[in-house]
């Protein structure tokens, strides 16, 4: 059985370090990315301060992402690539960190307490597949230790997890 720790510690990268220890015994032995996925955000949840949502978008079909597991209140379930924050990521193949998701063109409002918002792309096989979404009530929450930490974690889980629905996009072409 797992048991999350609390990191107890000022300094965020210490705290990432026991975070990724977590995320690694956590998903140590499991491949499914579903299983991963949820249990991931829940640890997520659970253990970050200031946040209201933390979830998973994947890639069904090249131009739009679909919800994966998540904790927090309901959510938007399809968003399209290029659309909102998490589209955008995938669009760009890059983390964007949002200080202020009022001020960002085209932003998706699933829950309005959301002030700021840090999106990852998940890769396999020099490709995006998905998003590892993150929103806080807190305004410009996410400082770069956040963002490297939680690109860590992202890492961390595309490394555990495998894909099974990465084929159906369609051939590789380094991108989507």
């Amino acid at each position: 059985m797992f048991s999350a720790d609390p990191v107890g510690t000022a300094d965020k990268a210490e705290f990432f370090r026991h975070l990724d220890l977590q995320a690694n015994a956590l998903m140590s032995g499991e491949t499914n990315y579903i299983a991963n996925a949820a249990n991931l955000s829940a640890l997520i949840f659970q253990l970050v301060d200031e946040l209201n949502w933390v979830g998973f978008y994947f890639l069904t079909t090249s131009s739009e992402l679909v919800l994966g597991p998540f904790q927090g209140k309901p959510a938007c379930v399809r968003i399209g690539v290029g659309k909102g924050v998490c589209g955008m990521a995938v669009a760009q193949q890059e983390t964007i960190v949002v200080a202020d998701v009022h001020a960002f063109p085209g932003h998706i409002a699933c829950d309005a307490a959301s002030r700021s918002e840090l999106v990852i792309p998940l890769w396999q096989d020099g490709r995006v597949f998905g998003v590892l979404d993150i929103d806080s009530p807190v305004s410009n929450r996410f400082s770069q230790q956040d963002r490297l930490g939680f690109e860590q974690l992202a890492s961390r889980y595309c490394e555990a997890s495998i894909i099974d629905f990465v084929d159906r996009l369609g051939p590789s072409q380094g991108s989507i």
